[in-house]
């Protein structure tokens, strides 16, 4: 798994990469009560918002985190966004892409360096 400075996870699931936040995003963000995902097919640029969330303390954007293709997403989230609460790096992911570059995950902090940097 990797982690980006905006508190995301990525995992590499056979040619497609699964994106999540962390759950120390999630505990800071608090309950989330609403999530409006991306459109399946949609062309993203790195940094490009994909994903608006809504909590009981704040309304947060989250960015692409590589250029890609969204090619699934987890629609469980639109009915019980408090998912991402209770298994943030789990049942919680929000959206699957598909990325012409694999070797772009290499620069990103593994858990270690995540936990250094939220220390």
């Amino acid at each position: 798994m990797k982690f980006t400075e905006e508190h995301e996870w990525l995992r590499v699931e056979d040619d497609l990469v699964v994106v999540g936040i962390t759950e120390h995003a999630a505990e800071q963000l608090g309950d989330l009560v609403f999530v409006e995902l991306p459109d399946v097919g949609r062309p993203v640029t790195k940094d490009e918002e994909v994903v608006v969330i809504e909590s009981v303390k704040a309304a947060s954007d989250i960015l692409a985190p590589v250029d890609g293709e969204i090619v699934e997403v987890n629609d469980v989230l639109t009915d019980n966004p408090s998912l991402v609460n209770e298994d943030a790096t789990g049942n919680g992911w929000m959206f699957k892409l598909k990325i012409e570059d694999m070797s772009v995950l290499d620069d990103m902090m593994d858990e270690e360096a995540y936990l250094k940097f939220i220390g």
